[in-house]
Formats: structure tokens, C-alpha cells, sequence
């Protein structure tokens, strides 16, 4: 059950459980893209767990259910890496690329 948003920034748009989990919506637009995955630490970097859902207005999305802590991720469009243009908040990774960064807090 949603109680309200946390937070909404970017491609991302967050909101409380009552289990201590937050659903966290990832968004990313590809309007001529086929194929879009959310690939992060979350799935191990699996390209296949998480695939996204195309709109009718060219964007991706997937609702994930992640516990408080902090998260890398990308996304994988047609097979290619890219990052969230939305998140300012970027880490460097053992490639020498960047990766996305998400902090998911605690509810309050």
C-alpha cells in the first residue's frame, strides 16, 4: 500500500511501504528504443531480471520494491549502456565509466 511520495527526483519517484521497503519508480525515454532493462547492484547486473515497460509516449518505466540503502545503476537500451540524464548523482565504476547512484532512506 502507497502512503505518499518521499521524493521525486529525475527519473525516479519514490514512496513508502508498510514493510519498510520503498517502491521506487525508474523511468528513462528511448522513444525508438525496442528494448530497455534497469540493470543495477539491485539484480546483480542481470540485463534479463528487470525489463521495462514502454508507454505510449515514448518512455520506459519499472516499479521496484528496494529496501533503505544505497544503489548503482544503468540502463540497458538495445543492448547498449546508458545512464539516467535525470540523476545528477553519478559514481565512477571499476570499467572507468559512471554509473547512476540511488539512496533509498529509511521511512520516517
Amino acid at each position: 500500500m502507497v502512503m505518499g511520495v518521499l521524493l521525486d527526483k529525475g527519473g525516479l519517484r519514490m514512496a513508502k511501504n508498510n514493510k519498510g521497503k520503498k517502491r521506487v519508480r525508474f523511468q528513462l525515454y528511448a522513444k525508438n528504443a525496442a528494448h530497455v532493462c534497469l540493470v543495477g547492484d539491485f539484480n546483480d547486473w542481470d540485463a534479463e531480471k528487470h525489463p521495462m515497460r514502454r508507454n505510449s509516449n515514448g518512455s520506459w518505466e519499472k516499479i521496484m520494491m528496494l529496501a533503505p540503502g544505497r544503489y548503482e545503476y544503468k540502463f540497458q537500451v538495445d543492448g547498449k549502456w546508458r545512464l539516467d540524464t535525470e540523476n545528477p548523482d553519478k559514481c565512477r565504476n571499476k570499467f572507468g565509466t559512471e554509473n547512476c547512484i540511488l539512496n533509498v532512506h529509511r521511512a520516517k
